[in-house]
């Protein structure tokens, strides 16, 4: 098995254990033991929804610091194009790629460049019937985790497409190369991201071997410096290459848009997400040719990374987009369509098996039954757990107690005081 990493940490220090993030983690990853809440490695998705619902910002996310650009010779941004949502009064993308340069960055490619060229490869595909529809946008990487935890059978759905995180990184070290002669490993190509996810995707990449990205900075974090280095530019150099896909790809329904077919359905917010899972799974979606998924309300505009609100940054975007030519890069851009496409495919994560061996977890799901009849069902989290069958499949695996229960406690008190008083009596 992988070593696991995971973006999303707990900061122990700042936990009080008060239970608001095991009531919102969408593969109930999260328990409270102790006073302190737990993060369950194997069902993590970094989706960072409990760090958006922590009241006491005790879940925080893993991100490189600007100190990465030292490592190599050349430095490549590639920005996200959820960046160009996040500055007031802005009417000139170039403004954003120009205060990269000035950040440090030798050089900038733009994902929404390879956003269309995905569009365009997925477009293909699609026309070729090789996919089974609906097919799912693969491009939301805690999306897809969450499809191998919970919702396996639908992972021959998935688009299996490198995100276009992945094909611009691919494609600006293979033009830094050309035009300056430096080795793969003297180029340093660095993602600018609105989410925690796109940090595991990086370490744990999804459908292929390694990364081709080295590191991973936080919208939020560089924010106050770009926007310094943009207030004081000198000149503009003309570096945007994008249209309008592309751009549009940083919030929901953009990217469904992108394929030019209207029989497809957007949806965002994780619980909204486990919705349309759910019907897909019940065979209610099937007349749908593709399922465009996100995380995060609005799309990645509404990532726990970005710096402005989502709905903000979505109607900037939208302004800015707005004499954009439709698209400027396509598939034949990289050639041989095959490297756009996942070298290994999509594999379940039975992280909420009880057990590997059939024998052993139909035992343990029994077990788990007959502690679940004795719970009230009430899902209240006072337990530590997110819902009364996660507590009872916590003690089947010797995990937690049944008397961890507040309600079951509460009961045996009464029954000790009553024996208790008739003894005196």
């Amino acid at each position: 098995m992988e070593t696991l990493f995971h973006s999303v940490t707990l900061d122990t220090d700042k936990c009080v254990g008060c239970t608001n993030c095991i009531k919102h983690c969408p593969t109930e990853a999260i328990r409270v033991r102790g006073g302190k809440a737990t993060i369950l490695s194997q069902r993590c998705i970094d989706c960072g929804e409990c760090i958006r619902v922590c009241p006491h910002h005790a879940k925080k996310a893993r991100h490189d610091s600007l100190d990465i650009l030292k490592n190599f010779k050349h430095t490549v941004a590639l920005p996200a194009p959820a960046l160009f949502g996040q500055f007031n009064h802005l009417d000139d993308i170039d403004i954003i790629l120009t205060g990269l340069l000035e950040l440090g960055f030798d050089s900038v490619f733009e994902v929404s460049r390879a956003a269309e060229i995905v569009s365009d490869a997925t477009r293909r595909l699609m026309a070729d019937g090789k996919l089974q529809k609906p097919v799912i946008s693969s491009a939301c990487p805690a999306v897809v985790r969450l499809i191998q935890v919970r919702f396996p059978h639908l992972c021959d759905h998935v688009l299996p497409m490198k995100s276009p995180m992945e094909v611009a990184a691919a494609l600006a070290r293979q033009r830094v190369m050309a035009q300056t002669g430096l080795a793969p490993e003297d180029i340093g190509v660095i993602f600018i991201s609105p989410c925690p996810a796109k940090v595991t995707d990086v370490r744990l990449p999804i459908g292929s071997d390694r990364s081709q990205v080295d590191g991973v900075l936080s919208i939020s974090n560089i924010y106050p410096q770009l926007v310094h280095k943009m207030d004081h530019l000198t000149h503009v150099d003309p570096l945007f290459k994008s249209g309008l896909i592309g751009v549009s790809w940083s919030f929901i329904g953009g990217e469904a848009a992108g394929l030019l077919n209207e029989n497809h359905l957007s949806a965002d917010g994780i619980q909204n997400v486990i919705k349309v899972l759910e019907e897909l799974e019940d065979d209610k979606l099937s007349d749908l040719d593709f399922i465009e998924l996100n995380a995060c309300s609005g799309g990645c505009v509404g990532g726990v990374f970005t710096a402005e609100n989502g709905y903000v940054a979505r109607a900037r975007i939208k302004r800015l987009r707005k004499y954009m030519p439709v698209s400027c890069n396509r598939a034949d851009d990289v050639g041989d369509l095959t490297a756009l496409q996942w070298n290994r495919p999509l594999e379940e994560n039975p992280a909420l098996k009880l057990a590997d061996n059939i024998a052993d977890a139909m035992r343990l799901m029994q077990q788990a039954d007959e502690v679940f009849e004795r719970l009230p069902n009430l899902d209240c989290g006072s337990c530590g757990a997110p819902s009364c069958r996660a507590l009872a499949g916590d003690v089947a695996l010797g995990e937690a107690q049944e008397n961890d229960c507040i309600f079951l406690m509460k009961q045996q008190i009464q029954e000790i005081a009553s024996r208790l008083a008739g003894i005196t009596e």
